[in-house]
């Protein structure tokens, strides 16, 4: 009996083998590549990034070195190749680090008799790009709004005065401008309504402060219209910092590059005799104009810096069109994190599970499908791995800068921060959506997949300013970067956007962004499999993707192709 019950389910089983084998032979190369895609191989990534061991991957210590080299043996195993033209897998990106070595230092407002002393961490944060031992400031502070020159919009918060050698206080974002018919919304035809653009964007105001030759420029933070709160200024402002290795050595740059808390700015303005929500509001109109606050400011860092070389990880698929092999789409997915911090607690590790080990998991994941293909797309395909993005996209902007394969010959650029760990959904979001024809390239693939195509549900966040493709987008590359929907499957309406925001308040850019094993990765599959036909496409088009005719970027790509 018991031999014929065997016989049974050994006849059974092998009925069950021959069918999945049926099944795969009837299955195109392109569908067994799309289903290599897995939540097993992610979470393993993920999982060995975000470890311990791994120290939270800061650029220029262990964890970069375990990174990368991880990095590499994945790359090796689904078959890249060295992607760079030296033969191997790096790129070298020389940064300057720099650490704040007085942390007790006090940011000092003075105006007659009165005094306010700012403590660092819980009321400022400060850092210089300068390379100098130390860097003061002791000079007049002025109220210049939102920091912004934008002659587009017929927009000068300056109105020509003079600033330099002074210290500017501005405002977090862009000018909410109000709609001249409806009050309660914003015009859409300033700053993008209630989308962010670039004069919004924190680095945008250093520069433009730089531009003015002020000596310093304090940005105030609100955690609204910020969209995170002081804890991640705090968080991502502390320990050593980096920047790209400059000639002038970061002299062309403002001395001191700050934040304070608005209770702290609301203290300040009192001092001045100013109410911090009038300015605030008179600050958003074209007729404002800078205010002298009559007060001093005074701070001396005391700085530690060091000349470190970091690496971008590049692997390659070559095309196979002998014309196409030299025309490249590139996936970009930053690899480091912020590292660990000593606390009087111990040390602390800031894992970045989500942003962004789950980025380069969907990285070698989509190289692991193209490596599945019979045979590569017209052109190459670069899977691009970038450091330092954490300390202003800097991994990305030196392949911008010194490009391995020429920009004028990179049809696109697709980025990954941040895979989907909640389940499948029903839509996509496209960060910056409408800038470029590669939004009609993610539609085609995404109404296959039967979920629907949206623009980003927070775009006063600036997503599209905070992440690598911007490096791209900025010389002319067209840019793609899609992050995951909303509306997740069997859950009810608002549940996406709620996960969302208790993700940026309790674990972005916090030790808590740490793997979970209850993680449902169906939607990062999802999600991955997408970016793979979409980059397929882009990679095997005989046409390339376009800027809109309203894009800023539109004018360097045209530039950058005579």
């Amino acid at each position: 009996m018991k031999k014929k019950y065997l016989i049974a389910v050994t006849a059974f089983l092998f009925l069950i083998l021959a069918a999945t084998a049926a099944e795969k032979e009837k299955m195109s190369p392109q569908v067994r590549a799309l289903r290599s895609i897995n939540g097993p191989e992610i979470s393993g990534i993920i999982k060995t990034l975000s470890s311990d061991e791994y120290e939270g991957r800061a650029p220029a210590s262990k964890g970069e070195e375990l990174t990368t080299h991880y990095i590499v043996d994945q790359f090796k195993k689904v078959g890249l190749k060295p992607g760079n033209t030296d033969g191997t897998y790096f790129q070298k990106v020389p940064m300057v680090g720099e650490d704040i070595e007085n942390t007790d230092a006090k940011l000092i407002f003075t105006s007659g008799e009165k005094k306010e002393e700012l403590s660092y961490g819980d009321d400022y944060m400060a850092f210089t790009e300068r390379q100098a031992p130390e860097v003061s400031i002791d000079a007049p502070v002025m109220f210049v709004g939102y920091g912004v020159v934008a002659p587009e919009y017929k927009w000068n918060d300056f109105k020509g005065m003079d600033v330099k050698g002074k210290v500017i206080v501005v405002l977090i974002n862009d000018p909410p401008v109000p709609d001249p018919k409806d009050s309660t919304k914003l015009d859409p035809k300033m700053f993008g309504g209630k989308a962010m653009t670039y004069y919004g964007r924190w680095t945008y105001k250093y520069e433009e402060a730089a531009r003015k030759g002020a000596a310093g420029c304090i940005i105030v933070h609100e955690t609204e219209p910020a969209a995170y709160p002081w804890e991640v200024v705090k968080g991502s402002w502390s320990g050593e910092q980096f920047t790209l290795v400059s000639k002038d050595k970061g002299m062309s740059k403002v001395a001191i590059e700050a934040w304070i808390t608005r209770d702290r700015a609301v203290e300040l303005f009192n001092m001045a005799g100013k109410n911090f929500e009038e300015m605030k509001k008179a600050a958003v109109s074209r007729d404002f104009k800078p205010v002298d606050l009559g007060i001093k400011v005074q701070l001396n860092l005391k700085v530690k810096d060091r000349v470190i070389n970091s690496n971008n990880v590049v692997g390659k698929i070559e095309g196979s069109d002998p014309e196409g092999k030299n025309e490249w789409v590139i996936y970009t997915a930053h690899w480091d994190h912020l590292g660990m911090r000593e606390t009087p607690q111990g040390k602390e590790i800031f894992h970045g599970a989500r942003d962004n080990a789950s980025g380069v998991a969907g990285l070698i994941e989509i190289a692991k499908a193209y490596s599945l293909l019979p045979a590569p797309p017209r052109r190459s395909i670069l899977f691009l791995s970038v450091t330092a993005e954490e300390k202003g996209l800097l991994g990305s902007l030196y392949y911008a800068r010194h490009p391995i394969y020429p920009l004028k010959k990179t049809a696109a650029n697709i980025n990954m921060d941040g895979l989907n760990v909640l389940g499948k959904t029903k839509d996509i979001t496209v960060i910056g959506y409408g800038q470029s024809n590669l939004d009609d390239i993610v539609k085609k693939y995404a109404t296959e997949s039967g979920f629907v195509v949206k623009p980003d549900a927070e775009p006063e966040k600036g997503g599209y300013f905070r992440s690598d493709h911007f490096s791209f987008a900025q010389v002319g590359v067209p840019s793609l970067d899609p992050s995951s929907g909303v509306e997740f499957v069997g859950r009810p309406e608002g549940w996406g956007i709620e996960q969302r925001r208790e993700y940026t308040t309790k674990r972005y850019h916090k030790p808590a962004d740490m793997f979970d094993p209850g993680w449902d990765l169906s939607g990062a599959v999802q999600y991955l499999q997408l970016l793979f036909e979409v980059g397929e496409d882009v990679a095997n088009s005989t046409t390339w993707p376009e800027w809109a005719a309203h894009s800023e970027f539109r004018a360097r790509r045209a530039a950058m192709m005579k």
